[in-house]
């Protein structure tokens, strides 16, 4: 599995989310996001939420992993 995979393409209207390894940076998950998915938004996917709500989770299926929401 890469290190970055996306998951839901979109969560609501401004997040999308990935299932990703614990120590991915911002800038990884958010070059895998703007390559793979477009927003169609001006400045595309910006933000990787790491804290408060929707901050990440642990992956149901690898215990090694975590799942983040992305926004725009």
């Amino acid at each position: 599995m890469t290190r970055v995979t996306i998951t839901r393409t979109f969560c609501g209207l401004i997040h999308m989310q990935v299932c990703t390894v614990p120590d991915a940076t911002d800038e990884e998950i958010l070059d895998v996001c703007n390559r793979e998915n477009p927003s169609g938004t001006t400045w595309g996917w910006t933000r990787v939420v790491r804290e408060g709500e929707g901050e990440p989770v642990p992956c149901g299926d690898d215990a090694g992993r975590v799942h983040v929401l992305v926004s725009c």
